[in-house]
This record gives C-alpha cells, sequence and structure tokens, in this order.
C-alpha cells in the first residue's frame, strides 16, 4: 500500500500529519500524544513537515497551535518537491555521464582485432545501435533485404534515431538498399528520411540490386555483418562485428563498385 513515506516522510513527520487531520488545530503537547512521537521528538517533527508546507501554525497563540494542510494540497505539494529532486538528481547524473564521457574518451582505444558476436533479434538490434553509435568519421550501411525475424518499422526508426545523432557529431553516411529493402519501409520510417535525413548533406542514400548481403563499416575499420539462420529463415539470426581494419578494407573496395554504379535515391 502507498504510504506518506513514499512521498519522503519520515515514520514520526508521517504519524504526525495523519493525526493532525483527526485532531484539528492543536498543539505539540497534545499532538505528541495523539500520534504517539514522543514529546522529545515533536518540536523538530513539526519544524520539518512545517517546512514540507503541510501544516500551517498559529503563532500569536499561547501554547502555539498547529492544523494540517488540507490532504489535496498538501499531497500535490509532496509530489512537487519529489520530482523537483528528482530533476536535480537527473542534473547530477547527467553531469556525471559528460565528466566521464570526457575523461574516457581520452584514453587511447587498444588496436587489436577483435570480434563479437549477437544472437536472436533483440540482440542483433542492440548491437547494431551500440556500433552506430560509437562511429567517429564515417558509416557504411549495406541492405539487402528486410529481415522477416525484424519488426522492420520499429528497427528502422531507432536506426534513423542513431543516424540522425551521428550526423549531429560530424559522421558521413553513405546507405545502400535494394528497391525491395526501400518497398519494404513504412510511410512512417519514408517521411522521416524525408524530414530529417535527406536534408543533411553528409547522408546519402542510393539504390542497386545486386546485393546479397547486408552488412554495416564503421570508421573504416570495423564491419558489423548480419547473418540469417542456415536453417530456418523463420527463427532469430544474428550479428558478427569483427574490428579488422584489412577485412574492413576489402569489404570496402567490394562496396565501392556498387556504390559508384548505383542510383541515387529520392524518398
Amino acid at each position: 500500500m502507498a504510504t506518506l513515506r513514499d512521498l519522503g516522510l519520515s515514520e514520526y513527520e508521517a504519524r504526525a500529519y495523519r493525526s493532525l487531520l483527526t485532531t484539528g488545530p492543536t498543539t505539540a503537547k497534545e499532538l505528541s500524544r495523539a500520534s504517539d512521537v514522543p514529546m522529545g521528538r515533536i518540536y523538530d517533527v513539526l519544524n520539518s513537515i512545517e517546512q514540507y508546507n503541510l501544516v500551517r501554525s498559529q503563532t500569536a497563540s499561547r501554547p502555539k497551535k498547529y492544523v494540517a494542510v488540507e490532504p489535496a494540497t498538501a499531497l500535490d505539494r509532496l509530489l512537487e518537491d519529489k520530482k523537483r529532486e528528482l530533476e536535480e538528481e537527473a542534473e547530477q547524473y547527467e553531469s556525471i555521464v559528460d565528466d566521464l564521457s570526457d575523461e574516457l574518451d581520452a584514453a587511447e582505444p587498444v588496436d587489436e582485432q577483435f570480434w563479437t558476436a549477437a544472437v536472436g533479434p533483440e540482440e542483433t538490434r542492440d548491437l547494431l545501435l551500440e556500433r552506430l553509435a560509437a562511429a567517429d568519421n564515417d558509416i557504411v550501411m549495406v541492405s539487402a533485404h528486410p529481415s522477416p525475424q525484424w519488426n522492420i518499422e520499429a528497427v528502422s526508426e531507432a536506426v534513423n534515431a542513431q543516424l540522425e545523432d551521428a550526423l549531429d557529431r560530424g559522421v558521413s553516411i553513405d546507405l545502400l538498399m535494394t528497391r525491395d529493402m526501400v518497398a519494404s519501409l513504412s510511410e512512417a520510417v519514408g517521411r522521416r528520411y524525408r524530414e530529417t535525413l535527406q536534408q543533411r548533406t553528409a547522408f546519402n542514400v542510393r539504390t542497386h540490386d545486386d546485393l546479397t548481403g547486408s552488412f554495416n563499416i564503421i570508421d573504416g575499420v570495423e564491419v558489423c555483418i548480419q547473418v540469417p539462420n542456415p536453417l530456418s529463415s523463420g527463427e532469430p539470426f544474428g550479428m558478427i562485428d569483427l574490428k579488422d581494419p584489412e577485412f574492413a578494407a576489402n569489404v570496402h573496395e567490394e562496396f565501392v563498385p556498387r556504390w559508384e554504379a548505383a542510383e541515387p535515391l529520392e524518398f
């Protein structure tokens, strides 16, 4: 069950406020008895919930009396305080991430061959998005056909968002697709291409039907190759990610003639 403690009050503060709702205007001593908050703590508790603007005090009376603010108003104030705290925490975390990003990016990358693999639609999508987000200079994307395991619209939206971020970072993007791949894109995805990507000078799209696979080259040193399941086209496929400058160069050599022979696409 939800309690006032979920909104930031302590046990004693919650007891005191609830008791004030039933007692009406009362003194600290009377409230201590009604709420079972020790007399040695009651003034601190009242000062605290007064700072939350949950009670009003009558300072002219002797002894001083307190009355609870109406529940709807009190809850709204607690909610606003909690939202403000969360926003401040979010800003602090964003600042920490910015500082760490600068610090970690300053480290020299280890220039060694490395490969990894993902199996299944979600894992493959996540690996693809991760590697697109890591691009610093250029991305080459080749898409031969839509995968039957992907929700093509959802994945295309996520990929588009990563491509927009990459363009904002100054990354150039060459995208080569078959006409079948273009036809598989929804109107919503096409609209986003037209409105956000096609206008960018560093984003180029062409079509060529002599494509048999789907892969991505990242910064000329890394290749992400989509791998269909060899036993069943209806089961999850995977992706192999290889960081190997020599291999990436060989793949790029195969890409260039098809890119030069391809036709620019107007969405």
